[in-house]
């Protein structure tokens, strides 16, 4: 995996993307998933992971859990249908592993996908996802 820069955000390729920030790395018949670098940049130090239950079934782009920083919470969405099979635990303890480290150490959930193959269309690949940012990035460039 390289990485493309972006500004100051690093988008890691090899992975897909939401418009809502989340990224999923295949490994083996089961995706982990968390936020992108661009996400924890924009909320700064985050104090709080509320992670879902192990077990629990979720659909494309369903709320999985939140993401509390100093300044606001936000929700993160599951990329794909499935089951969680595993939530990263050690976030409860240390949830600053999110912004040191979003594409390892802060990964979210592991989730066992129902609908791979018709989903997989819906989620920008690490390119189309630079370019979501680069496109942001000129937005508010233009709005300032």
């Amino acid at each position: 995996m390289s990485i493309i820069k972006v500004g100051e955000y690093e988008i890691l390729t090899g992975l897909y993307y939401t418009k809502e920030h989340e990224w999923a790395r295949m490994e083996g018949d089961h995706f982990k998933i968390g936020i992108t670098d661009y996400a924890q940049k924009s909320l700064h130090e985050i104090v709080y992971v509320d992670l879902p239950e192990i077990g629990k079934t979720v659909a494309q782009m369903e709320p999985i859990g939140t993401v509390e920083s100093v300044k606001s919470v936000s929700e993160i969405y599951s990329p794909l249908s499935g089951k969680i099979i595993k939530v990263n635990e050690e976030l409860e303890e240390s949830p600053e592993l999110v912004n040191e480290s979003p594409y390892d150490a802060g990964w979210i959930v592991i989730i066992k996908p129902q609908a791979l193959e018709k989903e997989l269309k819906t989620l920008m690949t690490s390119e189309q996802y630079a370019e979501f940012i680069r496109e942001l990035l000129k937005s508010e460039e233009d709005s300032i």
